[in-house]
């Protein structure tokens, strides 16, 4: 049975873990053709030196169902970018959708340290993986992108514009790349919807991510033994609940209603009725300011 997404291309920039492989992997259950990204490979891993890899992000593609393929790129040299676009180019022809997910900063922030104290490089460091990147992908990525009508660009940040907004996120550092993103998606809005594409940044919740379960000292399958430790992780959600997310909004034909927003997975669940795979709905964002930041006990009854 062919999916809703047979037949499209997409690149996912930064597919080797988290919300990145989530992505990738449900798009390729919904049939697209799936060009992952990331430094980390079979034969060498990046600064995070984790065993995730590229390449694993691409079989769980094509496992899922659709075609994955995958690119060793470091989105920090230009020249790389440009040869990843003009791969796809010359395989496909045209490229559909664009996610933007690139990080890479994990290990470069302190929490609540103020500028003057935080770690000049790491911070400076953090900025350009989380934000240069970006830039460079898209523009590499764009003209391909908009070679064809109806292209799409997912932003993929922390946070809702609303809540970034009102709400102090983590450092200086941290909070400016959230932010900057967010406002890449806006601007990138402006761009393309004149000539035919839409660009919306979008949010997973409290992600468990490869990483997080790891720091909580558990696993996907007995993710809920941290509740104990971190109440509030009830809330938590897969990488794949973002990834259905993107694969509902790379499906609607009505996708261009989205054009220069900010959306989250727990905001478009209802609306595109897909779930996470445990068949919930975890809503974060608005669980985390109407439980968690004004200091209730943890309870997400009601939220998922």
């Amino acid at each position: 049975m062919s999916g809703p997404l047979e037949g499209k291309v997409a690149l996912v920039a930064g597919a080797t873990r988290g919300a990145g492989r989530g992505i990738a992997v449900e798009l390729g259950a919904a049939g697209a053709t799936v060009y992952v990204s990331g430094r980390s490979t079979r034969a060498k891993r990046s600064e995070y030196d984790r065993p995730e890899t590229v390449e694993d992000t691409a079989d769980l593609v094509t496992a899922a169902g659709g075609q994955g393929i995958a690119v060793p790129t470091d989105h920090l040299e230009p020249s790389a970018v440009r040869a990843l676009v003009d791969r796809i180019d010359d395989e496909q022809g045209h490229l559909d959708l664009l996610v933007n997910d690139i990080w890479g900063g994990e290990h470069l922030f302190a929490w609540d340290t103020p500028v003057w104290e935080h770690d000049l490089d790491k911070g400076l460091r953090l900025l350009r993986l989380a934000v240069e990147t970006h830039a460079i992908t898209s523009h590499h990525a764009l003209p391909l992108l908009l070679r064809g009508p109806g292209g799409l660009v997912v932003e993929m940040t922390d946070g809702t514009a609303e809540y970034n907004r009102d709400t102090y996120r983590v450092s200086f550092f941290y909070d400016l790349a959230k932010s900057s993103v967010l406002r890449m998606a806006f601007a990138l809005g402006h761009e393309l919807g004149p000539r035919g594409a839409t660009a919306l940044a979008l949010t997973p919740g409290w992600l468990r991510s490869e990483i997080m379960l790891e720091q909580f000292g558990v696993r996907e399958d007995n993710w809920r033994d941290a509740l104990e430790r971190v109440p509030h992780f009830a809330i938590s959600e897969t990488p794949r609940y973002v990834g259905r997310a993107v694969a509902a909004l790379a499906a609607d034909p009505e996708v261009a209603r989205w054009n220069g927003q900010s959306l989250s997975s727990g905001g478009l669940a209802p609306v595109y009725g897909f779930t996470d795979v445990d068949g919930s709905r975890p809503d974060a964002w608005r669980y985390l300011v109407e439980v968690q930041d004004v200091g209730k006990p943890a309870d997400a009854t009601g939220y998922r």
